[in-house]
């Protein structure tokens, strides 16, 4: 896996390469842009707040590698999943490196005939067995879970 970060600075000053607007491209061949945060105090510091800032896009990678996790494990079950969210919450260190010390992640998956045991058991097998970013996370955070079913 690859992937190529370039720093474009805020497209009304590209000729000054100010502000804080990355350009991720993918090694699959897509991009994702990141900004900063404004910053009064330190103007060459902040961003222009035109995208998500980089530890939301880790935390929201998170939500995507656990919920495909989620949603794999339930078909594969021959469960009949037909929707699945997982809202994520978390707190982050107050000093750098200002790492993520907790996430909660709440899962609402929708389906028909779907148990509680089935979403619980493809959750925990996500959560200690497949799902990389959260297993690596979970390095310097709590992680924490909960869910619940929706039939249809």
């Amino acid at each position: 896996m690859e992937c190529t970060v370039n720093w474009t600075g805020t497209p009304a000053t590209t000729s000054s390469r100010s502000g804080m607007t990355f350009l991720a491209e993918t090694g699959s061949g897509h991009t994702l842009v990141m900004d900063g945060a404004p910053d009064e105090n330190k103007p060459d510091n902040g961003g222009a707040n035109l995208a998500p800032r980089p530890m939301e896009t880790v935390l929201a990678g998170t939500g995507g590698c656990t919920a495909y996790d989620v949603v794999l494990i339930l078909k594969r079950g021959r469960h009949d999943v037909r929707a699945c969210s997982v809202k994520l919450t978390s707190e982050r260190a107050s000093t750098d490196p200002k790492v993520f010390t907790k996430i909660h992640m709440h899962f609402v998956v929708t389906g028909q005939g779907l148990t509680a045991s089935a979403v619980e058991r493809a959750i925990a097998m996500s959560h200690d067995k497949y799902c990389s970013a959260t297993i690596m996370l979970g390095k310097t955070a709590q992680i924490t879970t909960s869910f619940e079913v929706v039939q249809v």
